[in-house]
């Protein structure tokens, strides 16, 4: 039988029309999407020659074989350089050393031996290829009459770089191009150590992130954030919140993935942003510590790593406090059934976060070709804030009264996040995994306000406590398997079930009395949420010879939900299903340019704050709350985009359109009960359409010298129904372009000196109600290594110069609004990190080559 396979192997392999070398990895001729060939350009891989025409290589199917005559024999075996595992059903071709034409093929069997036989005399060379490795050819062989030769075992080194990628330079780019995404190398950044994730973000092509830190891309804030290619609760409940708590010295590249597979979820409208922390692979034990202090925050960590054999264990807690002042100014309109009334306030607040992670990881190898990992992660928040708000207020431009309100708000939060996945290789690119998660988040965001009069005495008292726990649990399984040379199918389920819960309530007291009693003017609230996503996929990938990629593949998620309400009333929220397609192809136009087309639909299901049905008026003249009604948004992407090295210059420019139907989006209303107040909530509001442009540059400008930057471009248009001035929704639209960009430059001197400079720049951008402020950011940093770079000293300064102040205006037929919100946020700090512990290089692991959606090796 095993014969018969052999057989029918070989013979498949000599009637497909494609060359050996072409594999799913980097080694093959052909550059494009899903990470077959050489990057960009088909760009060749390691270990391969430089001149074609030096490196003849077996084509079957189309170098027809000659007939073999003779009495000599070759056999072998096929050895993985790195697991010293067989190679199994690996091309073994015999080439006419003279004329460079195939003679005879085989395959390697289950145990990697191959076997050729009735070989002529003369001269040969053998060429071995397969994939995920790199095609090796051998010395000239000389075959005599009867002749047996054992070639023993013949070493295959593995091609793992799955992913093409562009780096300009030898050394590793700030910034990196792959086939379906763009790498920020964030190891690299010299001003990020002591900072968060947000800081790091902020200089990410195509990425914008506001004065609170709430990321979008492309203009939109509906995108899906990863840990490590996995969701976690501490993102699922605020995007800005988790990024404070990813200190930025963990973070390894923050990938921005635009068109998703079918592998990855449907959710994010937008697209895909996956943050991919350090790990280790080093042999030995190692520990390092950095610590920072500043004047607007200090940090200090500590993380170890111990790997020894088929074990590996890391151990991580980091810390950061941060202090920092703001203002705010508002002038806000609404038109009442009284008249026009007029609210005028200022505000001053002090901030004080105090954030911690705490991560505990291993992974042991089963056997050569099955592994397990596992992780827990542990964070922790403690944002406080101090603020008064002086607020005066008119009545058709008559003056009508004044109210001091100071207000201490708690925003505290724990989380944990657990996972344990197991990996089966059964041949390079044929694999099988299994992953469960288990994540839970406990967030409290109360405040207590107090009425003051002129004298600063307390009047009374206000108190609003508001408790969520939000929780997930995902089980998932894929698999992947090559079809030929050019082929790769991918398949599997995910089912995620999500829980949020969700109490609130207000309170009162006279005078500055403890003694709080229920607010009867402010009702109670409660939302208990379930929600539950099946999942499964099918994707395929084909790699043609004329250096074309497709991938195409589709996902169905069907959700069902049940939500009740304070009083136990189910809400009217119906289950769904939805057909995702996704489409990507990619054509390599020369060795160094590439172009790209993608389409795909994305789901984006509402978020735990746009759900919580919780009011919070800790500033009653601008009063939020959510909206648990919500239901999801569908959006359509499509993008094209072209990407090009000459010389010392990479350059990437793309053109992209985006719809969406039933879009969330921010609505602001009159209040009924507060006079001047305005309730700020969530709604499908209809309809979004955005079309832009993305340029980005790369330039080398010596080994030791770059500068990296882009512009983002796009027109947005809006439209949805608000509230007119007899109480009735009438449509409203707004349209308008929006710019911004970024510019980089690092250098680095001798005796382990470097140099970098960072500015991002953000325009207004443009909402359903008028337009959210736009606002700039800036850094410099200098950093030393010492004792052999074990160690580095770092000095960073952050708008050195003055504060950041954003400008927002609203408008509606019932608002008139202007804010000013000022950041006083000027920092100057400085850096210490150190690493001590025996370290020796350990070959690199086998990792998962799923393609798109695969980080590279960790080391």
């Amino acid at each position: 039988m095993n014969r018969f396979i052999h057989s029918l192997l070989l013979l498949g392999i000599l009637s497909i029309p494609t060359v050996s070398n072409a594999q799913f990895g980097p080694g093959g001729g052909g550059g494009g999407m899903g990470g077959w060939g050489g990057g960009p350009g088909g760009q060749r891989g390691p270990g391969q020659g430089q001149d074609d025409r030096k490196k003849k290589e077996f084509v079957p199917g189309v170098d027809a074989p000659e007939a073999p005559k003779g009495s000599a024999k070759l056999s072998g075996v096929l050895t993985d350089s790195v697991t010293n595992q067989p190679v199994e059903y690996a091309t073994v071709a015999l080439i006419n050393a003279t004329t460079g034409k195939p003679v005879d093929g085989a395959i390697s069997d289950g145990r990697g031996k191959f076997n050729l036989k009735n070989l002529p005399e003369g001269e040969f060379k053998l060429q071995y290829s397969f994939i995920g490795y790199q095609t090796r050819n051998s010395a000239p062989i000389k075959l005599t009459k009867n002749s047996d030769l054992n070639l023993g075992s013949v070493i295959l080194a593995p091609d793992v770089r799955l992913l093409g990628e562009v780096t300009v330079t030898g050394q590793r780019a700030m910034i990196e191009e792959k086939v379906d995404r763009l790498v920020y190398n964030a190891e690299k950044d010299l001003t990020a150590k002591g900072g968060d994730a947000s800081d790091i973000l902020k200089k990410v092509p195509m990425l914008s992130i506001d004065l609170d830190g709430n990321v979008s891309l492309r203009g939109s804030s509906n995108i899906r954030v990863l840990i490590n290619n996995k969701p976690s609760t501490i993102v699922a409940a605020s995007v800005a919140d988790a990024l404070k708590q990813l200190p930025a010295d963990l973070i390894k590249t923050v990938e921005v993935i635009t068109s998703p597979s079918a592998k990855y979820d449907a959710e994010g409208s937008a697209g895909i942003i996956n943050i991919v922390t350090k790990k280790n692979t080093l042999r030995g034990l190692t520990l390092n510590g950095d610590i920072g202090g500043g004047t607007r925050g200090s940090n200090l960590g500590l993380n170890g790593a111990y790997r020894q054999g088929k074990l590996g264990l890391t151990l991580g807690a980091y810390g950061r406090a941060m202090y920092n002042r703001s203002s705010t100014s508002l002038d806000q309109t609404t038109q009442t059934a009284s008249g026009t009334q007029r609210t005028v306030q200022q505000g001053s607040s002090s901030d004080h976060p105090l954030f911690g992670t705490y991560t505990l990881g291993g992974d042991y190898d089963l056997k050569p070709n099955e592994s397990i990992s596992a992780s827990v992660r542990f964070g922790t928040r403690n944002f406080t804030q101090q603020q008064n708000l002086l607020t005066d207020l008119y009545m058709n431009n008559l003056y009508l009264s004044t109210t001091n309100r100071d207000v201490s708000s708690k925003n505290l939060s724990n989380s944990i996040d657990a996972s344990i996945d197991y990996l089966h290789t059964y041949k390079p690119q044929q694999e099988l995994s299994f992953s469960a998660q288990m994540s839970k988040a406990n967030v409290t965001n109360n405040f207590t306000a107090n009425y003051l009069n002129g004298g600063n005495e307390i009047l009374r008292r206000q108190k609003n406590l508001n408790d969520n726990t939000n929780q997930e649990m995902v089980l998932q399984a894929d698999y992947q398997t090559p079809l030929g040379t050019r082929q790769l199918i991918e398949t599997g389920g995910k089912v995620t079930m999500r829980q949020v819960d969700s109490e609130s309530q207000y309170l009162i007291a006279t005078g500055n009395s403890e003694v709080f009693t229920t607010d009867l003017s402010n009702t109670a609230g409660s939302l208990d949420y379930r929600q539950g996503i099946q999942a499964g996929y099918v994707s395929y990938t084909y790699a043609s010879r004329s250096k074309y990629t497709v991938k195409a593949g589709a996902r169905y998620e069907h959700t069902n939900i049940d939500a009740f309400d304070a009083t136990g009333k189910r809400l009217a929220i119906p289950d769904y299903g939805n057909l995702v397609p996704s489409l990507n192809v990619s054509k390599s136009l020369s060795q160094t340019t590439t172009l790209k087309a993608a389409y795909n639909r994305r789901i984006q299901r509402p978020f735990l704050q746009q759900l919580n049905p919780n009011v919070n008026a800790s500033n009653p003249q601008n009063i939020s709350k959510g909206n648990p009604l919500l239901n999801p948004e569908l959006t359509d992407n499509i993008e094209l985009s072209l990407s090009t090295t000459i010389k010392k210059v990479y350059l990437n420019t793309s053109i992209f359109a985006r719809q969406t139907n039933n879009a969330i989006t921010q609505v602001r209303l009159p209040s009924d009960s507060i006079p001047g107040g305005i309730v700020t909530t969530f709604r499908n509001v209809g309809f979004e359409q955005t079309l832009g442009s993305n340029v980005f540059a790369n330039v080398q400008l010596t080994s030791k010298w770059s500068i990296n930057g882009g512009v983002d471009l796009y027109y947005r248009t809006l439209e949805g129904q608000v509230a007119g001035l007899d109480g009735k929704s009438i449509t409203q639209k707004n349209s308008g372009f929006v710019i911004g960009g970024r510019l980089t430059t690092q250098l680095q001197f001798s005796k382990g000196w470097g140099l970098q400079a960072n500015t991002f720049v953000s325009g207004p951008r443009v909402q359903l109600q008028g337009q959210q402020g736009g606002m700039y950011m800036y850094s410099l940093g200098v950093r030393k290594d010492i004792n052999n770079k074990a160690g580095s000293i770092g000095l960073a300064a952050e708008n050195f110069i003055g504060g950041v102040q954003m400008t927002s205006t609203f408008s509606s037929p019932t608002l008139q609004q202007t804010g000013v919100n000022r950041m006083y946020n000027q920092n100057i700090k400085m850096t210490f990190s150190y690493r001590i512990g025996k370290m020796t290089f350990e070959p690199r692991k086998r990792k998962k080559s799923s393609g798109p959606s695969q980080e590279e090796d960790q080391g």
